[in-house]
């Protein structure tokens, strides 16, 4: 079955998992997690990235990233991040070989309509996965340090978070909120879908923009069905549809 075409847009926020190869767990403790965390903080800043959201399950990574002006960036901080941990690993245990799937997965995202849906979707993967029952209760993803329960550290609060309200401290509380409102199961299974192919999360408008700013081919896979519970100031994306790119 042939892959699909992945796209790093510049100065556009992509949903991102790395997942360990065949499934392994790539965290083994707290210090594997700790020095991800500080590779990406480190990366963050040599490669002009933008860091939304992030967490680390025990064999899989989410991350909500923006790479600045020059798209390739993506590619080359996942790289860094997968050949540092990698090597870690095996340094620790004595072995060789990869920890990692050799391709992530990549979905750009449609910033207006779905980057707080992407980012509510991250941090609660804990909670959808049954080891904490409330995002704040799970130590290594964003949602505290978004929420002020710790420090920011790597993460850049992005422009729909800071449009939620004049005040920090209220954009905090309305988005404390939004992620506790939950996710309906056709939003869940829109941001899966779009995970798992490549494809774009976002309207037709947005596909039409891409095609633009890339010159790729975007094609239609029908009608999405998008989340009634609307996010704090935004409206339904009423239309939207699954999308994905061809070479």
């Amino acid at each position: 079955m042939p892959r699909h075409s992945r796209l790093a847009i510049p100065n556009l926020p992509h949903h991102v998992v790395h997942r360990g190869h065949n499934r392994n767990p790539v965290f083994i403790s707290d210090g594997d997690r700790l020095v991800y965390l500080e590779t990406l903080a480190e990366f963050r800043e040599e490669l002009g990235i933008r860091v939304h959201a992030w967490c680390l399950m025990t064999n899989h990574v989410h991350l909500v990233v923006d790479p600045g002006a020059v798209g390739a960036n993506l590619g080359r901080l996942m790289k860094r991040l997968a050949g540092r941990h990698t090597r870690r690993l095996n340094r620790l245990a004595g072995t060789t070989g990869t920890a990692w799937e050799g391709r992530f997965k990549s979905s750009p995202i449609e910033s207006d309509r779905y980057l707080l849906a992407c980012t509510r979707y991250v941090e609660l993967n804990p909670v959808r996965a049954g080891i904490a029952a409330a995002p704040a209760d799970y130590r290594w993803s964003s949602y505290r340090a978004k929420v002020g329960l710790e420090p920011l550290g790597c993460l850049d609060l992005d422009p729909c978070f800071q449009a939620l309200a004049s005040t920090l401290e209220r954009q905090r509380s309305r988005y404390r909120e939004w992620v506790e409102a939950g996710i309906q199961n056709s939003e869940l299974q829109l941001i899966r879908d779009a995970l798992r192919r490549n494809q774009l999360t976002g309207s037709e408008q947005f596909a039409r923009e891409v095609e633009q700013r890339t010159g790729a081919r975007v094609h239609f896979r029908g009608q999405g069905r998008p989340s009634r519970r609307e996010p704090p100031g935004r409206g339904t994306g009423e239309g939207d549809r699954y999308i994905f790119l061809r070479k």
